[in-house]
Parts: structure tokens; sequence; C-alpha cells
């Protein structure tokens, strides 16, 4: 009778426990929670601790490639690489600095693959972060046939609402004047990645960056993020009003 007593407690237990784990698997990723500057402009270092602690068993030593990186001081991988002794490339048009791996280049889609080979950049990088103020959505185009990556961290621009499909025209010389001319709209960016396998699971609250993560890795490890590729949701508007009107009143293309 005891022992009957005790199996019966037993698959009690072992049911609550597996409800308990199922609700908690079930529940949405808010990574709105996360946010924390580190090294990063605004709250992006959270939410890359959050996403790499999330997604590897083992978050240390790694690869990243991040680009428009200035000195390398204020970016998104040096969280990386000083806490989590993560090893990549950095490139800067203006800065070079070999002890950090930081060369300076000036990048364009023409010779983005280049410069990968250049420095042996592996064809699967576990982070890749882009930040040119201009010819971004151009760029990351180029990388994706090439390149695997498991999250990718973009500058997008805010002041375009999320149901706006809008890329610059390509200008391969050009420097970002300022102005709210440059790069792509939210919606631009998610059309892109979502079309190479990646899913948008979060933009930070200062409107500046947007993070996509692999659907493979999604799927691996079954998780679930709230909002996630709902752009209308996960949009952030430009803090402050963001960077002044173009005066020009250039035109942009959209991204199909």
């Amino acid at each position: 009778m005891k022992k009957e007593l005790c199996i019966g407690l037993l698959i009690i237990l072992i049911v609550i426990i597996l409800f308990i784990y199922r609700q908690n698997n079930d529940i949405n990723i808010d990574l709105s929670k996360y946010e924390k500057k580190i090294y990063s402009q605004n709250g992006e270092d959270g939410i890359t601790i959050k996403l790499i602690e999330t997604i590897y068993t083992n978050p240390n030593n790694k690869y990243y490639v991040e680009f428009g990186v200035e000195s390398g001081s204020e970016c998104n991988t040096r969280i990386l690489r000083e806490k989590y002794n993560w090893d990549g490339l950095l490139m800067d048009g203006s800065n070079e600095n070999n002890s950090i791996n930081l060369r300076k280049e000036f990048i364009t889609r023409e010779n983005i693959i280049y410069l990968f080979k250049k420095y042996k950049v592996p064809k699967y990088i576990n982070l890749l972060c882009i930040d040119l103020d201009f010819n971004d959505h151009y760029i990351l185009k180029k990388i994706l046939p090439e390149y695997r990556t498991d999250i990718i961290i973009c500058e997008y621009n805010s002041s375009h609402k999320p149901q706006e499909n809008k890329v610059v025209k390509y200008d391969a010389n050009y420097m970002w004047d300022g102005t709210n001319y440059f790069g792509a709209s939210l919606l631009a960016f998610q059309k892109l990645l979502n079309k190479y396998n990646y899913s948008l699971v979060y933009c930070d609250k200062m409107g500046v960056n947007c993070f996509f993560i692999h659907n493979d890795i999604i799927r691996m490890y079954n998780l679930k993020f709230k909002n996630i590729n709902n752009c209308k949701l996960l949009y952030n508007p430009p803090y402050g009003g963001g960077h002044i009107q173009d005066p020009k009143n250039r035109t942009y293309v959209s991204y199909n």
C-alpha cells in the first residue's frame, strides 16, 4: 500500500514538474526587459547578452563581425570580446587598431565579400553587426547569400513608419550628411532577412537597432519571442525626434 502511494505521489510530482517546464517554455521572451548599456550606444549590450546566453550552452569563445565601429570603444561587440572572450573582425572607414583587430576599410557592396576573404572571415559567423549610416541594406544583401549568421544586429531608419518599405538609392561613395536620409526602414530590413531565413525579434527602445535570429536557431531551441516578426509592434520611433529632415527631400526605393 505504501509502495503504491509512493509511486502515485511520484507520478503526480513528475506531472507537476512537466507542467511547470512546459509553462515556462511557452512564455514568450520579452527582450525589452533586458536592455542594458555597458559599451554599446544604448541598451544593445543587455539584449546581446540575453540572446547569446539563451541560444548557446556555452556562450564563450565565438566569432563576431562588426563594421562602422569608429574607435571600437563604443560598439555592440566589445562586450563579447571583453566578457565572453569572443574573437572577430572590426572595420571602420577612419580608424585602425590591430590590438582589437580593427581594420581601416571603406566598405561598399562591391568590396564587402573581398574584405571578408581578405581577413579570413569564416562562412559561419555567430554575430554580425552593421552600422554604416547609409548603404547598410545593400551590403547586407551581398553578405547573406555567402555567409550564415546566428544573430544579426543592424541600424534601421526609424524615421520611416513600420509599414513603409524604403531604402536609400545606392551610392558607393556617399558619406552620411547627418540628415534622416540614410539606410533603410525596418520593413525593408525585415523583408530582406525573412527571405534568407531570419526572424525579427526586437528593436531597441531608442529606435536605432533591430535584432534578427536565424530560424534554424529558433526551431532548434523552440524559442518564442514576444511579437516575433511583427514589424508594427516591434518598431520604435526615433528618440527625441531623430535626425534633421532631409532638406533635399531625396527619394527612396523599395525592396521586394
